[in-house]
């Protein structure tokens, strides 16, 4: 099973990368050079074709059985949404940090640190997870960012008040038809939604749409609202793949050698 390197991938984009000034009718996104696109497009992945696989599985309840191991099948879209296509309605305030850590080629991007990746990236980090589901529970265990994982109350809850300066967030979860529909609050403002540098603050809500698209293949649309960041809710999607094989046990931080190497420029 091939495991991925995520800066040495971050590294591969935007060395030499360049950012060209912008007048002040162009809309607030970052530019890429031609080669570095290309790069990212190299990695492209395309949506699957709906009902060409097995049909959904189903738990005793009628509800898709999202069990099971899963490949994320999402690699450019951890190393750049913008590069991807993603229109990010960044405002002035959060275009500057992104401009800050594009600038100096994401030599601090938490997740080189094995630090967890955090809401919505641990979708995108090239690692694979796996889905629990219980009565009134669902819990994600992932791979990589340093073996983290989430639990989704499905019991009706609310969000806690003392849901605050989390890594991953609190998470709470219902179903609308067959598609699993997750919110994500409480964050601190530490992870980073890709390896560009997007950034996010304490006020960031996650809205993920999970769905089976059949056996083999889900979707998941991850909708970021941040008022004090962006103008206004954006989203991308990403089509994560059935694993054929299980996690791993991957202790980032015991073979931790690449941020002596991350020097930005």
């Amino acid at each position: 099973m091939t495991r991925i390197t995520v800066s040495f991938l971050a590294s591969a984009v935007f060395l030499g990368a360049q950012t060209p000034p912008q007048s002040a009718a162009d809309p607030p996104q970052a530019s890429f050079g031609l080669q570095d696109a290309t790069i990212i497009q190299r990695l492209a992945q395309t949506k699957p074709a709906i009902g060409k696989g097995a049909p959904v599985p189903r738990l005793a309840d009628g509800k898709p059985d999202l069990s099971g191991p899963w490949q994320p099948n999402a690699i450019r879209e951890n190393v750049s949404l913008a590069a991807t296509g993603v229109q990010i309605p960044f405002r002035p305030e959060a275009k500057a940090v992104y401009d800050q850590r594009l600038g100096t080629l994401g030599k601090d991007d938490p997740e080189a640190r094995c630090l967890p990746p955090g809401v919505p990236r641990l979708t995108t980090t090239p690692y694979p997870f796996r889905f629990l589901q219980v009565p009134g529970l669902i819990v994600i265990i992932y791979e990589g960012g340093s073996q983290t994982f989430r639990q989704i109350f499905m019991d009706g809850r609310k969000h806690s008040k003392f849901a605050e300066e989390l890594w991953n967030g609190e998470s709470v979860g219902h179903w609308e038809d067959d598609t699993l529909v997750v919110e994500t609050v409480g964050f601190n403002e530490k992870t980073w939604i890709d390896a560009a540098g997007a950034p996010h603050s304490k006020e960031m809500k996650v809205t993920e749409r999970i769905r089976l698209l059949d056996a083999e293949n889900m979707e998941i649309v991850s909708i970021v609202d941040d008022p004090r960041m962006y103008t206004k809710p954006w989203s991308f999607t990403t089509y994560p793949k059935r694993l054929n094989g299980e996690i791993l046990e991957y202790i980032c931080n015991e073979n931790e050698a690449d941020v002596r190497h991350l020097v930005g420029k």
